[in-house]
């Protein structure tokens, strides 16, 4: 795995080993270097632990490891066109100070109001009672001084306003980088943040990756799909624990298993069993 993630290195044109860890959070704070790093990790996990799926699907950034995990791209591909995704936002970040803010809890109907209120964007729609708002900080310091009823807020550490208009300009630069792809179809079901609907056109699915940049999430569509579809476990690949805790919350009696360590791979091979 040492050599995968040296060759990985090469095509991000970042240390992921070293990223990955001995760097400390501020370093990987940085959306261009996150973003490679996270769908790295994913892929590393999902090759270690040795188990086909049916059915895939990422948050956000882990599209890109399920696209290729499904077999839509090759994951040096996926891991070419997430370093121009990840430079791009970079980049879109940096025009306008942004952030994001996680509202838990209170009736969607008033979280939702309260976002348009103040300007700001359902930029995640997580389920379970999770909405992450987007926006500038002066709305969301205003959100913060007006919140929904009965919802909490949190604020995230992000270097932007990720899935928000605020990411438009990173848009063209993924589509043009993802012109010289030609996508496989997937070999398995793969779920689009899009719609939360099974995508079974390579090509289809690579046109929602590039829109998505500036695009909410809709995860808790996702889940949906996966109760209709009858799932019943769900292995959520390095760095785990965020989407097994919706799922805990959002997919009744679904087995979940959240890999954070090593130490987790024979819970998660059990698991299929």
């Amino acid at each position: 795995m040492a050599d995968r993630l040296g060759a990985w290195s090469e095509v991000v044109q970042l240390d992921l080993i070293a990223y990955g860890t001995t760097a400390d959070a501020d370093e990987i704070r940085d959306t261009a270097v996150a973003q490679p790093l996270l769908v790295a990790a994913a892929l590393a996990s999902a090759e270690v632990l040795g188990v086909r799926p049916d059915v895939l699907a990422g948050h956000s950034v882990g599209e890109f490891a399920a696209a290729a995990l499904a077999g839509v791209l090759t994951p040096e591909q996926a891991l070419t066109l997430i370093r121009e995704r990840a430079r791009a936002m970079a980049k879109a970040a940096a025009v306008t100070e942004t952030g994001m803010t996680a509202v838990l809890g209170g009736a969607e109907e008033d979280v939702l109001a309260a976002l348009d209120k103040h300007g700001l964007t359902p930029a995640n729609i997580n389920g379970a009672g999770q909405i992450v708002a987007g926006g500038t900080l002066e709305q969301l310091a205003a959100l913060k001084e007006d919140p929904p009823t009965r919802a909490r807020l949190i604020p995230l550490k992000v270097a932007g306003a990720f899935h928000t208009r605020h990411m438009a300009p990173a848009v063209e630069s993924l589509r043009e980088a993802a012109s010289g792809v030609t996508p496989a179809d997937p070999a398995v079901t793969l779920l689009s943040n899009s719609d939360g609907q099974a995508v079974a056109s390579g090509a289809e699915f690579v046109d929602r990756l590039v829109k998505q940049i500036s695009s909410p999430v809709r995860w808790g569509a996702c889940m949906e799909t996966m109760a209709g579809l009858g799932v019943t476990e769900m292995i959520e690949l390095l760095p785990g624990g965020t989407l097994t805790g919706l799922a805990k919350r959002g997919l009744s009696g679904v087995r979940t298993v959240a890999l954070k360590t090593p130490d987790d791979l024979d819970a998660a091979r059990e698991l299929t069993k």
